[in-house]
């Protein structure tokens, strides 16, 4: 028996990405091994612990869940996407200086769902981001550091001309 083979066509990171793949694969490995962002983590494997989380066409999804096939005709964000070294987003630049991180491992799909809650809900209070925090697993920390990090990030998106990075 031959394994069924597709082609996947879509947008990561605001760039064209192709390639012809397993249909069996998830999407989670198709980032991490054919497309080489390696900033999606995968934890679990069960869509429990969040880390692997990106943002398809602009809403959280967990990748480990998903067959990388779907990914098709669809537009694929990254942590890798969100800022560089240079020019951090505001998320990560609060989640740096506020220690909004330890070991980092579940970081990505934290900042991933972040993003989007904040598009969604730009002036959050603590309540709505803990609840917003809720379907990722940190072992490092108690969430208050995240919290604070994400509710910094909250104001300094607040001040940018369109309020959003």
């Amino acid at each position: 028996m031959t394994e069924e083979r597709r082609t996947v066509s879509t947008i990561i990171n605001g760039k064209p990405f192709e390639r012809e793949i397993s249909v069996r694969l998830l999407a989670s490995d198709f980032i991490r091994h054919e497309a080489e962002l390696t900033g999606t983590h995968v934890g679990c494997e069960h869509g429990v612990c969040g880390a692997c989380t990106i943002l398809l066409d602009s809403a959280p999804v967990r990748s480990c869940l998903l067959l990388a096939v779907q990914l098709s005709s669809h537009n694929v964000e990254t942590v890798e996407g969100l800022g560089s070294t240079q020019n951090l987003h505001p998320l990560q630049q609060s989640f740096w200086e506020k220690h909004g991180l330890q070991c980092g491992y579940c970081t990505p799909g934290i900042l991933m769902t972040m993003k989007a809650f904040l598009a969604e809900n730009p002036n959050p209070n603590a309540a709505e981001i803990r609840a917003a925090l809720a379907g990722h697993l940190c072992r490092c920390t108690g969430y208050q550091q995240i919290v604070e990090s994400v509710l910094e990030a909250a104001r300094r998106m607040a001040k940018l001309p369109d309020g959003k990075a």
